[in-house]
């Protein structure tokens, strides 16, 4: 998945099993992803604080978080900016940002990068789906339009869950994530996206 020669990476593809994680949440606990046994489906994205995209399209991610939570779907949101490019990203931020607002999922702080490193995190939202088997079956946006959520043709992230929870195979499995850039620290590398030319 990595070269460490040519810097060249890649997300996960489509039937990859979703890497581990040990990540401290803003309710003060540490999440594995064996903390997640329990759910038929499992969504992690990769978000931030500060990133107008995720912002505007927060509202329609909670409203399918709890659409589907009856149906066993458990959201993960994991911050992995640098707070060192955006200090609006930093923990104590996150703490407060779920305080305001209480987001109906886990959010976990990625300080060290290598979670988003090992997901292949692409934007701030990147969604990853995983089924039963913690097997990738869909990544990619939520909706279309995330900036300007008032123009929102598709929601593809609830698409994939319906159409998974009714044992259809998901629609558009791969899109391009609609937001910013991954804020690194300290790293110089180019990003393909798993499958490129699939995305729409």
């Amino acid at each position: 998945m990595k070269s460490d020669d040519d810097k060249v990476f890649s997300t996960l593809r489509l039937g990859d099993y979703a890497p581990d994680f040990s990540l401290p949440a803003t309710d003060g606990k540490t999440y594995r992803l064996a903390d997640f046994d329990e759910s038929p489906v499992l969504v992690v994205f990769f978000t931030c604080n500060h990133c107008p995209y995720v912002i505007n399209s927060d509202e329609f991610t909670r409203k399918t978080a709890d659409t589907f939570a009856p149906k066993g779907v458990k959201f993960v949101g994991i911050n992995s900016n640098s707070e060192n490019t955006y200090a609006e990203d930093s923990f104590e931020h996150m703490v407060e940002r779920m305080k305001q607002h209480n987001f109906p999922w886990v959010y976990l702080h990625d300080k060290s990068q290598e979670v988003a490193w090992e997901y292949g995190a692409l934007r701030t939202p990147h969604f990853f789906v995983f089924d039963e088997e913690r097997k990738l079956i869909y990544t990619g946006r939520g909706i279309d339009s995330p900036r300007e959520p008032a123009k929102m043709t598709v929601n593809d992230l609830e698409n994939a869950l319906t159409a998974h929870l009714e044992g259809k195979p998901v629609p558009r499995p791969i899109t391009n994530p609609i937001g910013c850039n991954v804020k690194w620290e300290g790293k110089d590398a180019h990003w393909m996206p798993a499958d490129a030319c699939d995305l729409v």
